[in-house]
């Protein structure tokens, strides 16, 4: 159906009274995350971060399986729909969990093997080559009663710094504004609390390490948070606008980090591409081909995005779930998915896109969709609860 032919974007985003009270902000995460793959095949790059947009191991770290072998392929992942992470195998399935505290969400692995978690409950700390917790480190922000689903308080997206030295955490309040929160990795406390936007779904930081970026669904926007100072900006990114407020589906999700430039990229219903300088703020549009609501996102090393279409706002108008993969000239193969996803990463050699089907909304499943990037052939895995965040091994 041609853009022409369609209902207005605008049209279909105030909703019924009680259909919005229900949906409040029509969606959320989920990595992030974002989360992770390899130096060659980053999420949201930056020096030796994951395909998740976290840090990720460097080229000479192994993680071991419980056997004491190399177990380079090994993805993990955040169990919304429990309180564990679960080990997957591509080939096999689920290998073992970890308890790690309520409703787990974003992910980010430092070159150290070790996994930060965000949590309802705090940031948890999980040693990958021995299979178990570390610490739980609270919160310094008020976020209520721990609970579970969709609109939960505590931890949304979450970040390393390229030296490993700093996790930054965006710390969800309902029904208020969030927190980006600052860890201290070796002492595992927070050391600082920066205000942020509303749901803070996503946290990136620099290549260079100099800036944080906080993608806050509910407020249609971007906080930047200058790592020295930890002064933070704003930065509208609504490309559809702002009307509908909670009520809207319009609104940023993930973000990815451009390897080339610096600029962030944020999907927004297959149909344009926001590209944000965060030093100028200034936001271009370019156009994209899925026609779909889209959520995660990851990036590789030669800058090719790979975008999550989580299916369709309007059945009548839109595509259904699948996943984008644009190349740095802008040109996109999309390949269809069975049902809503939420996050995505990419193997070390490149070839291998595994896709989260946890979703924060209804209609999410227990497992990841593994995509074959060159041929588009896709097979289900059954592993994890409600599997969100990701990260390679």
């Amino acid at each position: 159906m041609t853009k022409s032919r369609r209902p207005s974007r605008t049209a279909r985003v105030l909703l019924p009274g009680a259909l919005a009270a229900a949906l409040l902000a029509g969606c959320a995460q989920g990595s992030g995350g974002a989360a992770g793959a390899a130096p060659a095949a980053s999420g949201k790059s930056t020096p030796g971060k994951a395909a998740s947009g976290k840090a990720a191991p460097s080229s000479a770290a192994v993680t071991l399986s419980p056997g004491g072998g190399p177990a380079p392929s090994t993805l993990l992942v955040t169990d919304f729909g429990s309180d564990t992470v679960t080990f997957v195998d591509p080939a096999r399935g689920a290998t073992g969990s970890v308890e790690v505290g309520t409703a787990p969400y974003g992910l980010a692995l430092g070159a150290d093997g070790r996994a930060w978690v965000a949590t309802a409950e705090g940031v948890a700390v999980v040693d990958t080559a021995a299979r178990k917790r570390l610490a739980l480190i609270p919160y310094r922000t008020d976020t209520g009663p721990v609970t579970t689903g969709e609109y939960r308080g505590g931890g949304m997206g979450i970040a390393l710094a390229p030296d490993g030295r700093r996790a930054y955490v965006g710390v969800n309040v309902p029904g208020g504004n969030g927190a980006l929160e600052v860890v201290d990795t070796a002492a595992l406390r927070v050391t600082d609390a920066v205000p942020v936007g509303r749901r803070p779904f996503d946290v990136d930081v620099s290549r260079d390490g100099a800036e944080v970026y906080a993608t806050n669904h509910d407020s249609f926007d971007v906080t930047v948070v200058a790592a020295g100072t930890l002064e933070p900006r704003r930065v509208e990114v609504a490309p559809y606008g702002t009307e509908g407020g909670l009520g809207s589906w319009l609104k940023p999700h993930y973000a990815a980090v451009r390897p080339s430039d610096g600029k962030l990229l944020l999907p927004f219903e297959g149909e344009r591409l926001a590209v944000v300088d965060p030093r100028t703020g200034r936001t271009e549009i370019e156009p994209m081909t899925a026609n779909t609501h889209q959520h995660g996102v990851a990036v590789t090393a030669d800058g090719t995005l790979l975008a999550v279409g989580t299916g369709p706002i309007d059945p009548d108008a839109d595509r259904g779930p699948s996943l984008t993969v644009r190349a740095p000239d802008g040109t996109e193969r999309v390949h269809p998915l069975e049902g809503p996803h939420e996050s995505v990463t990419v193997s070390r050699d490149g070839r291998t896109a595994y896709v989260t089907g946890g979703f924060t909304r209804d209609g999410y499943w227990d497992g990841l969709t593994v995509v074959d990037l060159a041929s588009g052939d896709s097979h289900r895995l059954a592993a994890g609860s409600r599997p969100l965040g990701i990260v390679v091994l």
